[in-house]
Parts: structure tokens; C-alpha cells; sequence
């Protein structure tokens, strides 16, 4: 099941990947990515949302590479 949510309340985008169980998750920066007990990805949340999706469609138009 894939399913992408925004939680306006705490400015965060969630991207399901799968149903499967979370076992732990690792931060960097804007980004959490969750992971199965297996270590497969299961959930990306991204933190301050408007501001990461603006500021990398900005750098899309103007053509530039954009680091995470």
C-alpha cells in the first residue's frame, strides 16, 4: 500500500512505501526514514514540509542540483 498524507498541523509530508512493520527509524536533517525489521523502507517523513518542497522545486526550475 503506497500513500502520501501532508499533516498541515506539524507541516509534515508522510510517504507510505509498505504496511509492513517499523523497527527503527534514522534521521538526517528534514528526513526520517523508517525502516522494517528486515531494513526495508516503510515510511519517509519529511519535516517542514512547505519549506523542503518549495525550496526543491526552486532549485528544479533554476536548474540546480539539490543535496539532502
Amino acid at each position: 500500500m503506497k500513500r502520501i498524507r501532508y499533516n498541515k498541523d506539524v507541516d509534515a509530508l508522510l510517504i507510505e512505501l509498505s504496511d509492513k512493520l517499523i523497527d527503527y527509524a534514522e534521521e538526517e536533517g528534514q528526513i526520517i526514514i523508517h525502516f522494517s525489521p528486515e531494513g526495508e523502507p516503510v515510511l519517509i517523513e519529511i519535516l517542514d514540509a512547505k519549506e523542503f518542497v518549495l525550496s526543491t522545486l526552486s532549485s528544479v526550475i533554476k536548474e540546480k542540483e539539490v543535496t539532502i
